[in-house]
């Protein structure tokens, strides 16, 4: 069975309308601030279903490159027939339009389930359709929505109690929450290196954030329906805490969060993570996506502290199938997979000597 009938090249704008920013074209234009290469395609899916699709594309050694689509291709709701099957078509049928030394290619599908159970399905379902598991994946596959369009109440009833206690402290030890401007983000950075050193985590350069605020706010003010928001909780002279959070459409994002060493009994991260919430709602998004978790509550995970902490606040966890490549030179994705496993491993063994 054919899925796909036809795929044209397009401009990048074409990727404005995507239900997820990792296929808008700012994602797009941001990432290609960065080594990578941005390319948009409008594919014609089978009952005439037009979607674009983002493909992001980098350069590996010796010369060859590799291809990458984060949480793409976003299939309608009444899409029939393998999802498997038509990832394989697709990435068959990108070929042509592809760089001609491109080793693979590597999909990270947005399509989820509640029940993690049923993910080892959807693994042989790619595997069968010449997919390969990838040794790392880039974009965090398990995550905890919460749904804005309940009220305020019903929002904070449905978090652990320990939890609407820690945002009821960091108020009444008068921790300070608000919005941080331009001139906040050597702040947060600051407070950034020192979680990262705390946790074991790799951050980018300061100039990775600002690029992404610059490219959210100009196009804010032409009118888009984006806005890329830094808070701060302080409390007397001290920064404790700061979030970045992506409000576009309908979903709030929570991208990059730091805390100080200094206060951390006033739960500050907690108070930030409500603000954040509410402000949300009221700028009309109808979903809070906390961004990355722990697929289980494993406590030996390298992610095992951010299930317990974003868990608690409630929502439904989700699941998707993870990285999958599909390789167009066996040879040279063999060596690559050896080294990303590799490197993997190393990290894992950094994060855990952390913990």
């Amino acid at each position: 069975m054919n899925f796909i009938s036809d795929i044209k090249s397009a401009e990048l704008s074409a990727c404005e309308k995507s239900s997820s920013f990792l296929q808008s074209d700012m994602w797009g234009e941001f990432k290609s601030r960065f080594g990578w290469t941005a390319g948009a395609f409008v594919v014609e899916w089978q009952e005439a279903q037009k979607i674009a699709l983002l493909v992001l594309s980098r350069k590996l050694v010796s010369g060859f490159t590799f291809a990458y689509v984060p949480w793409g291709p976003q299939l309608a709701d009444y899409f029939s027939g393998s999802r498997a099957q038509a990832l394989g078509e697709l990435a068959a049928k990108l070929k042509p339009f592809l760089a001609r030394n491109t080793a693979f290619i590597r999909f990270e599908p947005p399509w989820f389930t509640e029940d993690i159970a049923s993910l080892q399905e959807e693994s042989e379902s790619l595997i069968s359709a010449g997919f390969r598991r990838a040794a790392a994946v880039v974009q965090p596959p398990d995550t905890v929505i919460i749904n804005l369009q309940d009220s305020c109440e019903e929002i904070l009833n449905q978090m652990k109690p320990k939890w609407r206690y820690n945002i009821s402290l960091a108020g009444k030890k008068g921790v300070q929450t608000g919005l941080g401007g331009a001139e906040d983000l050597e702040k947060f950075y600051a407070i950034l290196k020192e979680t990262a050193a705390r946790d074991g985590m790799s951050i980018h350069d300061i100039s990775y954030y600002k690029t992404l605020f610059e490219i959210c706010g100009r196009r804010s003010n032409s009118g888009e329906n984006i806005s890329l928001r830094l808070y701060t909780a302080t409390h007397e002279a001290d920064t404790l805490a700061a979030i970045v959070v992506l409000f576009r459409a309908q979903y709030a994002t929570y991208l990059y969060g730091a805390s100080s060493n200094v206060k951390r009994n006033l739960m500050a991260p907690s108070a930030l993570q409500w603000k954040a919430m509410r402000d949300a709602k009221d700028a009309g998004c109808c979903f809070y996506d906390l961004y990355g978790i722990a697929p289980t509550d494993d406590p030996n995970h390298s992610m095992a502290g951010l299930y317990r902490f974003k868990t608690g606040f409630g929502g439904k966890i989700i699941h998707r199938p993870g990285a999958w490549d599909f390789t167009y030179k066996p040879v040279i994705y063999t060596i690559f997979n050896k080294a990303e496993k590799f490197r993997k491993k190393l990290w894992d063994r950094q994060k855990r000597n952390s913990n």
